[in-house]
């Protein structure tokens, strides 16, 4: 198949650790390799954010990232790509026009819009995935969403207009259906993990002194409750926390380390900014513990990629985490400090504990989440939304 990829802001080139560069282009990257993998020509679509930088790359062997002019060439925050979208379609469409791929794959509400836009141009099967729910971050953030307020209605359409819509995680086949997408059209696939890249054996980073290290990895937002750990650790003593993600100078990091020396924990509590992805796991293997709890979580990749180096994970229990770390990690309810340095305490203390999470998460990983198993069901979906797409044009002919 000739299968084209559209993110219109996570570019799976980009460094991933920003504000707006995170698990989705990870997820991009991974499953345009693991496709191509299976013998199809894939093209990933992603905005264009340098004048300088050539409008395709390849970026492995079948995979070509084309950079769309959409907008200004410069980054923007995703939050306010909405008004490009229009263009982001009309070139969408006049690439269809002429060298029309087999499906399309739209990763995020924006891309959903951009391409059944361009589907109506040129008939192509869209197939979509949200990777977040304007529902579900507007019921956490309130105020402080800034995403566009057309985002649900839009949402909930293509929800209704997609030839089949790719949930990540079974609470999001749950939203979904509130929204009152049909469920006949939703799938549910998960998000992966690189098990060549994440196993149990390999370097590990340094550590100074014998102290727990519970470690935190992902993009400094308040939503990834990094707050919630840096609380609970006052509960645990003698234990050290290194975050990793962004940058140490944004404004969210300089807030999480004042909340630390204001707590007394400066000397156990270390920000180490964004970590290159290929030294992730080393860092994830000299951890006791990763402890990832955010508010909500339309999948998590971070606690994959720890249960497939043997980490005991303890996460929040909301989203993805429901499917992937119930069963073999602990799960706690968001924004609760105290029911975290419980967990956290019970863990550090229970090595008897530790071993069987690392067995168990392990097991896991390996069975359910390896790229390729991924784009298999991917695959899968995409060949029936296809033949789908083809019944419904046979009937309609008579």
């Amino acid at each position: 198949m000739r299968i084209d990829l559209v993110s219109e802001h996570a570019d799976p080139l980009a460094v991933v650790g920003g504000v707006d560069a995170g698990g989705q282009n990870v997820h991009v990257a991974a499953l345009a390799t693991a496709l191509a993998a299976r013998g199809h020509e894939v093209t990933v679509h992603t905005r264009r954010t340098s004048p300088d930088g050539p409008q395709a790359v390849p970026m492995a062997p079948g995979v070509t990232v084309e950079h769309v002019p959409a907008g200004p060439a410069m980054p923007l925050p995703k939050d306010e790509l909405l008004p490009h979208m229009p263009a982001f379609a009309r070139h969408l469409a006049a690439r269809w026009a002429a060298d029309p791929p087999d499906v399309a794959h739209a990763h995020f509400w924006m891309s959903g819009l951009a391409a059944l836009a361009a589907a109506r141009e040129v008939p192509v099967p869209v197939v979509h995935t949200f990777h977040a729910l304007g529902t579900v971050k507007r019921r956490w953030q309130g105020d402080a969403d800034t995403s566009p307020p057309r985002r649900v209605g839009i949402e909930t359409e293509i929800g209704v207009r997609a030839d089949a819509i790719v949930a990540t995680c079974h609470d999001e086949a749950a939203e979904l259906r509130a929204m009152g997408v049909p469920l006949s059209r939703v799938r549910v696939v998960p998000c992966g993990v690189d098990l060549d890249l994440f196993r149990p054996d390999g370097p590990m980073a340094g550590r100074d002194g014998d102290r727990p290290r519970v470690l935190s990895i992902g993009r400094l937002v308040p939503r990834k409750g990094v707050e919630t750990i840096i609380e609970a650790l006052c509960l645990v003593p003698e234990t050290e926390l290194v975050i990793a993600g962004g940058d140490v100078r944004d404004e969210e990091a300089v807030r999480l380390a004042r909340l630390a020396a204001r707590r007394g924990l400066a000397g156990r509590v270390r920000l180490i900014g964004s970590v290159a992805r290929a030294d992730v796991p080393a860092l994830l293997r000299s951890a006791d513990v990763l402890v990832t709890v955010p508010w909500y979580e339309p999948f998590g990749m971070v606690p994959l990629e720890a249960m497939a180096c043997g980490v005991p994970v303890i996460a929040s229990a909301v989203g993805g985490h429901l499917d992937s770390v119930a069963g073999c990690g602990l799960l706690i309810p968001p924004r609760r400090p105290r029911a975290l340095a419980a967990a956290l305490r019970e863990l550090l203390c229970r090595p008897d504990l530790r071993a069987a999470l690392e067995k168990a998460g392990e097991r896991r990983a390996q069975a359910r989440y390896g790229w390729p198993t991924v784009a298999a069901a991917t695959e899968n979906v995409y060949l029936n939304a296809i033949a789908a797409r083809r019944q419904r044009l046979a009937v309609a002919g008579g």
